[in-house]
């Protein structure tokens, strides 16, 4: 019957079908087979070896000479001094139990590879905005695979065999950015960054309460220590002033950070504080650590070497290829792990940096960028220090701060008037062209759902941006703008670099552990706060009648929104729980996976399509997912 139908006509008076003609002797062409195939091929899939890459730098390529000229702007410059202090003491403190277990690292290889990242990612990177450095999920990998590896009786050179891994691990870099399978992003909405994110702040939470236990002598001994110890010896004393310290940074920190959005001091004070009050908040506790009898108790200090030396006065140079054969097979699942991590861990971070809350104007390039990821990981390894990443709040934060704020126009504050569906794009696209479609993209930003909005946006207004006496006008402001350019990210890798001199390595020397964990819980409690998970179960603890008419999850059902969230806390917890056991090494696939959970499980579960939009969405606009084969539908 279907063969018959196929070759009968239609009605008189009907219209013929426009439907593609497929001659028997068509199906039985090899091309003809082969096209066929590839519609079958998942989306994020591509047969162009290269494309995405060559792509991405005709895309970016225009913009080079503006990314320098741009930064003649004052955003620039509390943008350099927050994210320094922000990459490279976390930085360092992750690396505190990977240092104090390998012997193999220390603060030098760790400020070599700021160092490395910024550089090479501010000069010939697709997406400078994008900070990376040492994370605590790569300190994770890097000491499960010393604690492995040094159970063996015939254990090899520790560097070497990680120099392997990390080998293998730029190599699946390299294919990955030629197979342009960065596509994959596409599946990536704010269900697994959301997860992601959670993930990392209680891990900084969770690095704090470490720091400071370490800090408490194990034989539970108060004697201060005497000339023939050294002065970072652990006391009793020293650890409970180190908790003070830890307490002193967070709340200083908040403090600043409440004054800058209250309606208290001039604008340009208010300003200051917003910019500059977590620095100022680290200088002042640490120098808190040497006066009066705090002093006297001496607070444990960060470890220091020579300058400009690696750990243990080795050569900078790893000769990885005198590794044993039979070792350099078994460092390939590591190096398939370090790919996942780094696939999901940087990959995300560039997303978040780039989120749909920033009016960005000019294109992405996550092929490129990952491809260069992959020499960064190369070099890593061939120099004995870890690889670096995209940090996470690291680079969401650094774009924050480039923010320029703006008054939306009056009829739209007033009206509430809303652009028409499909606007969004136009405008995007737009403003690549037109850089005075400042109007536009203020409407665009300021309709972004209130579930999905960064609380900083939220709540924080820009001081220098209202005067005195406008009152809740203020609270109409919007990001009109964000300085894109590539001298922070450059600048703040270049600090990192003197820091390894002799006389600025005394000077880190200086500051106290537990001022760095209050930095840890500083930022783990800031992230949290702007989390989408902790917004949506803080909703269930609002007073109903002063929840907002327009409040998004009010569209949900409540126990939808608990089911979205319990889920998410599962990808969470089996996360965290794998990441304490010797199965660490294999916590980066629970990631990966959360994107497939999030494509095929959660959409099986009851709910409407209008929930799953409200609950999640895609976390950069389709402007910066252009790169990646656009936002999937």
């Amino acid at each position: 019957m279907m063969m018959t139908g196929q070759n009968e006509k239609p009605p008189s008076g009907e219209a013929t079908p426009a439907t593609p003609t497929t001659p028997a002797s068509a199906s039985r062409s090899p091309s003809a087979t082969l096209c066929r195939e590839r519609k079958y091929l998942p989306r994020w899939f591509s047969t162009s070896i290269g494309h995405g890459i060559i792509r991405d730098i005709r895309a970016r390529a225009p913009y080079y000479a503006s990314d320098w000229k741009d930064a003649w702007n004052y955003r620039v410059v509390p943008a350099i001094v927050l994210i320094f202090f922000a990459n490279v003491l976390p930085g360092i403190a992750f690396s505190l139990d990977l240092i104090e277990t390998t012997q193999q690292y220390g603060v030098a290889e760790v400020l070599l590879s700021s160092f490395m990242a910024a550089f090479i990612f501010s000069i010939f990177g697709a997406q400078p905005l994008c900070i990376a450095g040492v994370t605590g999920p790569i300190t994770v990998l890097n000491k499960t695979i010393f604690d492995i590896i040094e159970r063996q009786p015939d254990a090899p050179n520790y560097l070497q065999f990680v120099g392997w891994v990390y080998l293998w691990g730029a190599i699946l870099h390299w294919i990955t950015a030629a197979l342009n399978w960065c596509n994959f992003l596409q599946y990536v909405t704010l269900f697994s960054c959301d997860t992601f994110g959670f993930y990392v702040s209680w891990v900084y939470l969770q690095y704090g309460v470490q720091v400071i236990t370490r800090q408490f002598p194990s034989d539970g001994s108060s004697t201060p220590p005497t000339s023939s110890t050294e002065s970072s010896t652990a006391t009793l004393d020293g650890a409970f002033v180190g908790i003070i310290l830890a307490l002193l940074m967070t709340v200083t920190g908040f403090l600043f950070r409440s004054l800058s959005e209250s309606a208290y001091f001039h604008r340009h004070v208010r300003r200051f504080f917003a910019d500059y009050g977590m620095p100022i908040s680290l200088v002042a506790s640490s120098a808190v650590a040497y006066w009066g009898r705090f002093n006297s108790a001496n607070p444990t200090t960060l470890p220091t070497g020579h300058a400009f030396m690696p750990a243990g006065d080795r050569p900078w140079l790893v000769r990885f290829w005198e590794l044993d054969a039979k070792w350099v097979g078994i460092a390939f699942p590591f190096g398939f792990a370090l790919w996942v991590l780094f696939f999901f861990d940087h990959n995300v971070s560039s997303l978040m940096a780039q989120g749909t809350e920033f009016p960005l104007r000019k294109p992405p390039g996550f092929h490129y960028d990952f491809f260069l990821l992959g020499i960064t990981t190369f070099i890593a390894g061939l120099l004995g220090i870890p690889a670096p990443n995209g940090l996470i709040p690291q680079a969401p934060i650094h774009t924050t701060s480039l923010l320029v704020m703006g008054h939306a126009p009056k009829r739209d504050v007033e009206h509430g008037a809303r652009p028409p569906p499909g606007t969004e794009e136009k405008k995007r696209r737009t403003s690549v062209q037109q850089q005075d479609a400042l109007g536009d993209e203020q409407g665009v930003t300021r309709t972004r759902s209130r579930l999905h909005a960064p609380r900083h946006l939220d709540l924080e207004p820009d001081p220098t941006q209202s005067r005195d006496g406008e009152g809740d006008v203020r609270r109409h402001e919007v990001p009109v703008a964000v300085v894109e350019q590539r001298v922070s990210n450059l600048a703040q890798g270049a600090l990192c670099l003197v820091l390894l001199t002799g006389p600025f390595l005394h000077v880190l020397n200086l500051i106290p552990r537990g001022v760095l964990a209050g930095l840890f819980w500083y930022m783990g409690v800031d992230a949290l706060q702007g989390n989408g998970i902790t917004r949506k179960l803080l909703y269930f603890l609002r007073d109903k009648a002063l929840t907002p008419a327009d409040e998004p999850l009010r569209r949900v059902r409540r126990s939808r929104i608990l089911l979205f969230v319990a889920v998410q806390l599962v990808g969470f917890g089996a996360t965290m729980a794998i990441t304490q056991t010797i199965a660490a090494i294999g916590f980066p696939i629970v990631i990966l996976l959360l994107v497939p959970v999030r494509t095929y499980l959660v959409p099986r579960l009851p709910f409407t399509e209008e929930e799953l939009s409200v609950l999640d969405g895609p976390t950069a606009s389709p402007f910066t997912m252009e790169s990646v084969g656009g936002v999937k539908s």
